[in-house]
C-alpha cells in the first residue's frame, strides 16, 4: 500500500511530530511505502497565484480557477505542484498530520490544498465529486493535536463539538474529492499534558492504526 502523509508542524520536537513518527514507522514495519511530505521543512508554498502554472490563458485577467483547468487540460502545471500531484494520484491512504490551530488546520496545509487540489484534477462541481469524486478509490485520516480538553471540544463544550468543527475538513474539502474519510485519531491538550499521558496518545495512535482497515467511513 502506498501512504501519503502530510505534516504540518514547525516543530521537529513537537509532539504533533511525534504521531507524525508513530505513523512513519507503523508503515514502514509493514513493508508499505511511505512518501512523507514535511510542509515546514520543505519550505512549502501555500499561496496559489501565476507561479503554478507554466503558462497563463488569460494575462488580462488572472482567474485562478479557470487556470487549474486550463493547467489540468494542457499538462502546464508547475514542476513542484506535478511532484506534489503525483504522490497523491499514487496514494492509496492519505495522513493529514497537523495541529489544530484557530479550529481548523494551519495554513501551510490549507495553502497545499489550495494549490494541489486544482479543478479539473481534484473535482468538478459538475460531475466529479463526492461519491464521483476523483479519488473515490482513496482512504484518508486526520491525525490532529488539540490545545483543549475532550470536554471543552464535546457538544456543549465552550469550542463546540470537534465533529461539527472538523466537517469542513472531512466533508467540504477531503469528502467533496471523493474520499473516504476515515475517523479521525485526537490528542487532546498535548501541550499541556504530562508524559504518561502523552505515551499513552502514542499508543492509542499504534492501535487507531493497526486498525484502520476495519475504519468505517464517516460518510
Amino acid at each position: 500500500m502506498n501512504i501519503l502523509i502530510l505534516h504540518a508542524h514547525p516543530e521537529p520536537k513537537s509532539f504533533s511530530s511525534a504521531l507524525k513518527d508513530v505513523a512513519v514507522e507503523h508503515f514502514s514495519k509493514n513493508g508499505d511505502e511511505v512518501v512523507l511530505k514535511d510542509l515546514y521543512a520543505m519550505n512549502f508554498n501555500p499561496v496559489g497565484d501565476q507561479r503554478d502554472f507554466q503558462n497563463i490563458s488569460n494575462n488580462e485577467y488572472f482567474n485562478y480557477m479557470k487556470e487549474q483547468m486550463n493547467a489540468h487540460i494542457n499538462n502546464s502545471f508547475s514542476e513542484d505542484l506535478k511532484a506534489e500531484m503525483d504522490a497523491l494520484v499514487t496514494a492509496d491512504l492519505i495522513i493529514l498530520n497537523f495541529p489544530l490551530w484557530w479550529t481548523s488546520m494551519p495554513a501551510i496545509l490549507k495553502g497545499w490544498f489550495d494549490r494541489v487540489m486544482a479543478f479539473g484534477f481534484a473535482y468538478h462541481p459538475g460531475n466529479k465529486k463526492y461519491e464521483t469524486g476523483a479519488f473515490k478509490d482513496k482512504k484518508v485520516m486526520c491525525c490532529i493535536s488539540t490545545g483543549g480538553s475532550n470536554s471543552a471540544y464535546s457538544v456543549g463544550g465552550e469550542h463546540g463539538d470537534i465533529n461539527m468543527l472538523l466537517e469542513p475538513i472531512h466533508h467540504g474539502l477531503l469528502y467533496f474529492c471523493g474520499m473516504q474519510v476515515l475517523p479521525p485519531y485526537l490528542a487532546w491538550r498535548a501541550h499541556l499534558s504530562d508524559e504518561a499521558t502523552l505515551n499513552g496518545y502514542l499508543e492509542g495512535y499504534k492501535l487507531h492504526l493497526n486498525n484502520l482497515n476495519d475504519a468505517k467511513p464517516l460518510y
